[in-house]
């Protein structure tokens, strides 16, 4: 496992990093999401992501549960902050210092330790003041309940005035966890450039495109039974977008490009994020260990520029790159 530095700051992660997202406390059984993260820590993966709105924290507290008995020190722990859990009543949900104040408990207590290393901004609040989010950002920091703050899904706007009114306070934020995958390259063109220059890393989520990228849907079939787009409990409504003859017709291009590479198409498709130096780690997950065993390979891959153009012709226009769907991909009133 190679590591990376986060930002600009001292931390390294581990270049692939374990995530929970659409797996344990919902598609998969404790015992399994347990086996998955033992995998995971076998494989070298010290960096662990998660988040309070996962199957209603559920995630979080099966995921506290798998590392109990892990030396606390020798991992990176991650959770997020700003979709509903609980009752969804009026202050359930958003970045206002009152949910900040109290999920930040939740989360500490659901995952069993008494700190975490990043503390994320799920999604941008559009009604509450940057400058209240921040704030409650930087107490709980400096109440040791987080070392780094990072944001989620931001624009690159936002991302810069968060990072200014961060540094006004003395606390840093490091990182941003926007989707990112050969399909959807929105982060390119505005987000990535203003986080190299305010010394910000990506840390991706969905490198595969929930499951297209690995080559198991093709086109005019129906899908695999118990894949993700047979899924109901959400991750049918995810993998919606990908789900058409063109765009699978054009993954299936990239099959004889991982055979040159030596890879599968999962390990190119989480290889090709890699390559990006603003990419501090590509978040996978799992519903057996296996699979993370085989995703791992991607990390120190190598792909040299025929490979990334020959990857670019396959896909041609089905790659979605307009700066506008960060924006447009985050809600405009807070969820209730």
């Amino acid at each position: 496992m190679k590591f990376r530095y986060l930002g600009n700051s001292g931390l390294k992660i581990s270049e692939i990093a374990y995530g929970n997202w659409l797996t344990h406390g919902s598609q998969v059984e404790a015992d399994v999401a347990t086996a998955c993260v033992r995998q995971a820590l076998e494989e070298g993966i010290t960096t662990f992501d998660t988040a309070d709105v996962y199957a209603n924290t559920k995630a979080e507290a099966v995921l506290g549960e798998a590392l109990a008995n892990e030396r606390r020190e020798s991992l990176e722990i991650f959770t997020k902050v700003y979709w509903p859990t609980g009752p969804a009543g009026p202050n359930d949900s958003g970045l206002s210092r009152k949910h900040i104040m109290e999920s930040i408990n939740g989360s500490l207590k659901r995952l069993g330790t008494d700190y975490v290393d990043l503390y994320q901004a799920h999604r941008y609040d559009t009604e509450t003041p940057l400058e209240e989010t921040m704030q409650a950002f930087a107490d709980v920091v400096r109440s040791g309940k987080a070392l780094y703050i990072g944001v989620s899904e931001w624009t690159a706007e936002q991302l810069r005035a968060g990072h200014a009114l961060a540094q006004d306070l003395g606390i840093q934020l490091i990182s941003s966890q926007p989707q990112y995958s050969m399909l959807w390259r929105v982060i390119e063109s505005e987000v990535v450039p203003t986080s190299r220059e305010l010394g910000v890393s990506q840390i991706v989520w969905s490198p595969i495109a929930q499951g297209i990228l690995t080559g198991k849907y093709k086109p005019g079939q129906a899908p695999p039974e118990g894949s993700r787009a047979t899924d109901e409990k959400g991750g049918a409504d995810m993998i919606g977008r990908w789900m058409t003859d063109d765009v699978l017709g054009r993954v299936q291009k990239l099959e004889p490009i991982a055979a040159e590479a030596g890879l599968t198409m999962a390990q190119l498709a989480v290889a090709w994020v890699l390559q990006n130096d603003n990419v501090a780690a590509a978040i996978i997950g799992a519903s057996r260990p296996e699979q993370v065993t085989d995703n791992v390979r991607a990390g120190g891959v190598e792909l040299d520029a025929s490979q990334l153009a020959a990857i670019d012709e396959a896909l041609g226009d089905a790659v979605i790159s307009d700066p506008a769907m960060t924006a447009k991909s985050a809600p405009s009133r807070r969820p209730s």
